[in-house]
């Protein structure tokens, strides 16, 4: 009897985790994902628009891939979707209020610009020529104009006769040193001469400037993910009318952030998102208000703002009532709040629910709000009760909910979970009739061999319980040892889990390979509350690390991982956290820091998350206090007691942490003497593992992968 068991769960775990006959998850795999966005639904609920992202061979290089984005159509009840912009590719579909156009955005002469197609057939055709670009396209409610947006350059706004006639400068003052009333920003100029006087000098050097001999950095903000960035670019938005002949007719002015403008339901007047302080440069006023102003946008009057305060994200009811909105300090650390407000004035209405809320909608009836929040490994869909402020989840924490649309008795979404990454699903309101009606990653995944995350939790030494998962090999069996990898998420405000869908592929590759992958939500994660997210505010290092490593010791004591034969890797502030593991614990056989921070106080000036410091470690490096806490949190610090063998990774264009960082931990192991690689990537940003260059994304697991190889193999 005791044979016969043995044999049952050996060969349940078999079909569990071997699942035979299927192929293995290939680095290859990566390429044929296909992700789906920006879903929108026509007003009579016949017909569902959205984006599908692929990658595909790039015609100009055959070793290289390209991103292509298309829109598809589909019919919620049912069918084949039918791709519509099959020649080019497009995104950000628009549908007009009778659901007969739909407007979207493609690339013409290296710059967006708004197309309308119509649903009875033909070529699209271009709407707007605006030579900043166009984009973010929406329909007036009459469907007789598209609002849309542009972004322009400081000079090009200070010289725009449409935009600006009378040639104004900003209020605020710009700060370039020794220009007080912004005078270096006018457009009269000497003429240029560098034997000049200083007024024909500084119009030389404009000229150098204008020629990119040089950059000149006056901004606080003057990095960006990729490049230094010395000029300042506003987004302006403009309505167009659909008439022949009509040209666009910008309804905000001025050298303000504006995020979003959208039309109320009757179409008489425009909501406003921004930030329209004229005495703080725009670098330093990181507060955001709401306004309503005429169709044009004159008669501005504002709806929402205070000093210290965010209010962002606005949408309004369908009859124009209401407005749904988020509001929160101007901390970094923090989780937005829900609420609702009347367009006629009155106090906000908070809808509480401690999650960061996105992409929020409301029911056509206007009883419910839907939104989706990253939540304790899942990105479920949710929707509150307007009367009663009660919050109902929708769907399950193991997937994950994408972009969105309600309308017409139906919901249509995107949904994201271990056995398909990506794909289109339809539901009734309540979320109870669920069918899927696409298959642009369902049909290929089901040929794979995946391993199925399993889901474990602890409390921690805060009392803070911490959720992991556990992935055995894809071709587990019981009673044999496997390598095992602990991956870290980074942000550090990121979420891991079934239902978060960028490192399912990375997961399911080294699951192919043999190995096991652990991988926890720690404090300072998002996806479960304000307090567990301010919970490594001053301590990146040691808090953090007692819960990976808990989560990998009770994986370990499960008895099937080797732990000669431990192996670590995250990228980010989760490359910060492998680099402080191993200058702290000496259990693993190889590391992989990606993308990191190692030290603190120059991270400031280097990396374009530079406010990360001050809102996490409570000043500058200047400060006494803070320069102490940097010091204790940087992993460098602890230098010269990492001795595991560590391959190191940065874009070369990663300006979000900034590339020295690696060049610095690189150099200092180098110089102790200490098994160490670096590898750098050309053109690489800090999303290259995400949406990069695709070779290189292929590049950086492979290597990844072969370093792990040549150490746990010794």
């Amino acid at each position: 009897m005791r044979k016969y068991l043995t044999a049952v769960l050996a060969f349940f775990s078999f079909l569990v985790y071997g699942q035979a006959g299927r192929e293995p998850v290939k680095v290859t795999d990566m390429l044929k994902v296909q992700s789906l966005s920006m879903v929108t639904l026509s007003k009579d609920g016949r017909q569902a628009a959205f984006t599908v992202t692929k990658i595909e061979a790039d015609p100009d290089s055959k070793a290289d891939y390209k991103y292509v984005n298309h829109i598809y159509v589909v019919s919620p009840e049912g069918g084949a979707p039918r791709e519509l912009t099959v020649k080019e590719g497009a995104s950000q579909p628009a549908w007009s209020p009778d659901g007969k156009q739909l407007a979207f955005v493609r690339a013409v002469d290296g710059k967006p610009q708004v197309f309308i197609l119509s649903m009875d057939g033909g070529e699209p055709v271009q709407f707007t020529h605006c030579k900043y670009g166009a984009g973010t396209p929406k329909w007036s409610p009459d469907g007789k104009a598209i609002l849309f947006s542009s972004n322009i350059r400081m000079g090009e706004l200070i010289r725009d006769t449409v935009l600006n006639g009378g040639h104004t400068l900003p209020s605020w003052p710009f700060e370039q040193a020794g220009f007080d009333k912004n005078e270096n920003l006018s457009v009269a100029r000497a003429r240029p001469d560098p034997d000049g006087n200083p007024e024909e000098i500084r119009a030389y050097l404009e000229n150098d400037v204008a020629d990119k001999k040089a950059k000149v950095v006056s901004r606080l903000n003057f990095q960006d993910e990729m490049v230094v960035n010395a000029e300042m670019s506003f987004n302006h938005f403009y309505t167009q009318e659909l008439r022949p002949g009509a040209l666009p007719v910008p309804v905000t002015h001025g050298f303000y952030r504006y995020a979003d403008v959208d039309f109320t339901p009757d179409g008489q007047h425009l909501v406003i998102t921004g930030n329209m302080d004229s005495t703080q440069h725009p670098d330093r006023s990181l507060e955001s208000s709401v306004y309503l102003a005429d169709r044009d946008g004159a008669h501005l009057r504002l709806l929402l703002g205070e000093k210290g305060k965010v209010y962002s994200n606005v949408v309004l009811s369908p009859s124009g009532k209401w407005l749904a909105f988020q509001h929160s300090n101007t901390s970094f650390v923090t989780v937005p709040q829900l609420a609702i407000v009347s367009l006629q004035g009155g106090s906000p209405i908070d809808l509480p629910f401690d999650r960061s809320k996105g992409g929020y909608t409301w029911s056509p009836d206007e009883k419910w709000i839907y939104f989706t929040a990253a939540s304790n490994g899942g990105a479920p869909l949710y929707r509150v009760n307007v009367s009663t402020q009660r919050t109902e989840q929708l769907s399950d924490y193991d997937s994950g909910t994408g972009s969105f649309a309600v309308g017409s008795g139906k919901v249509v979404f995107v949904r994201s979970e271990v056995n398909d990454p990506f794909d289109l699903y339809t539901a009734d309101p309540a979320l109870q009739q669920v069918r899927r009606i696409t298959a642009f990653n369902y049909d290929w995944v089901q040929r794979k061999r995946l391993s199925l995350p399993e889901k474990h939790s602890f409390t921690n030494d805060r009392g803070l319980t911490v959720e992991f998962w556990v992935m055995k090999p894809a071709d587990y069996m019981p009673g044999k040892k496997y390598p095992l990898l602990l991956d870290i998420h980074g942000g550090p405000s990121a979420m891991w889990g079934p239902g978060e869908t960028s490192m399912w592929h990375e997961f399911q590759f080294f699951c192919s390979k043999g190995y096991g992958v652990v991988y926890s939500n720690p404090r300072g994660s998002g996806g479960y509350g304000l307090e567990f997210l301010r919970a490594n505010v001053e301590d990146w290092g040691t808090g953090p690390t007692s819960d990976v490593l808990t989560a990998l010791d009770k994986t370990v004591a499960e008895g099937w991982a080797d732990t000669s034969r431990l192996v670590v890797s995250g990228g980010s502030y989760a490359g910060y956290l492998v680099a402080w593991i191993v200058g702290h614990d000496h259990r693993f056989k190889a590391a992989c820091a990606q993308r990191g921070v190692y030290d603190l106080a120059t991270f400031f000036g280097e990396g374009n998350a530079w406010r990360l410091v001050p809102n996490y470690f409570g000043g500058y490096p200047w400060e006494a206090h803070t320069r102490a806490v940097l010091e204790r949190e940087s992993p460098i610090t602890y230098v010269a007691n990492i001795t595991t063998p560590l391959i190191i990774f940065h874009g070369e264009n990663d300006r979000r942490t900034g590339f020295v960082q690696g060049e610095m931990l690189y150099r200092s192991l180098k110089v102790l003497g200490r098994p160490v690689e670096y590898v750098r990537h050309p053109g690489g940003t800090h999303e290259l593992t995400r949406s990069g260059d695709n070779r290189q994304r292929m590049d950086q697991m492979l290597r990844t992968y072969e370093f792990f190889e040549r150490w746990i193999r010794r």
